[in-house]
């Protein structure tokens, strides 16, 4: 990475200051940001909360995620709880089934990822013992990297859909929101696409570079950002 372009970050407390003025002060910024869960605290989570969270995720992807929300105690019924070991026995029969009942979002292709998405999970805890150890141990530092593995080996967790789960799930992990994107573009640390591995390197080592300055944690920093720009004005 390009000593000049980290060279347009601003630094931590110009952000900071920014925020407190948009918001209201210390303490209104303060109440809007949040820190993620300890490693040890996410390595004690169920497998079958990673399924449930991805599946969520995926659901919500282009649609209204408040009925996604209120539709899901039936996706728990319907699909065993998440639990791997049953999910994994389901027949191609049961899976159409569900996909055709009322009780929850009647998508056949979204509804095949929580299958293949166990498989993943699965596959995984085999050689890790559990999937919730093998996220708790990624660093945040290489954050992208987990996006990355979650893009290439899971079913439709590209994008934002894979981050938005981690950061439900309690992982620290920053969150390429409209404004945090905008943010990056602004200052010059990224041209073109967000998503481009020379943008996500570029901005990992920018969120790496900040919390070095600050230490605070990824999420707390990526919603710093968010709230330092843009049209969210309001306290």
């Amino acid at each position: 990475m390009s000593e000049n372009v980290l060279a347009n970050l601003e630094n931590y407390q110009a952000i900071y200051q920014r925020a407190c003025e948009r918001k209201g002060g210390p303490d209104a910024v303060e109440s809007l940001l949040s820190d993620p869960l300890s490693a040890h605290d996410v390595a004690q989570l169920g497998d079958d909360r990673f399924l449930a969270e991805f599946s969520k995720k995926v659901f919500q992807s282009g649609f209204v995620w408040r009925v996604v929300r209120n539709k899901w105690p039936e996706f728990e019924r319907l699909f065993f709880e998440f639990n791997l070991d049953k999910v994994l026995l389901m027949p191609e029969e049961m899976l159409e089934k569900r996909a055709q009942d009322p009780a929850i979002i009647r998508n056949y292709k979204k509804v095949k990822t929580i299958q293949e998405n166990a498989m993943m999970i699965d596959s995984v805890r085999r050689t890790h013992g559990s999937f919730a150890q093998f996220v708790a141990n990624w660093p945040a530092t290489d954050i992208i990297g987990l996006w990355a593995y979650l893009k290439k080996h899971g079913a439709r967790l590209g994008g934002n859909t894979g981050p938005y789960a981690l950061r439900a799930l309690g992982k620290d992990t920053f969150i390429l929101s409209r404004d945090v994107s905008s943010y990056f573009t602004q200052r010059g640390i990224i041209s073109g696409g967000v998503n481009s591995k020379r943008s996500l390197n570029a901005i990992q080592q920018a969120f790496n570079q900040l919390q070095q300055e600050s230490g605070r944690s990824m999420q707390a920093l990526s919603i710093l950002i968010a709230i330092s720009v843009g049209d969210n004005l309001s306290a």
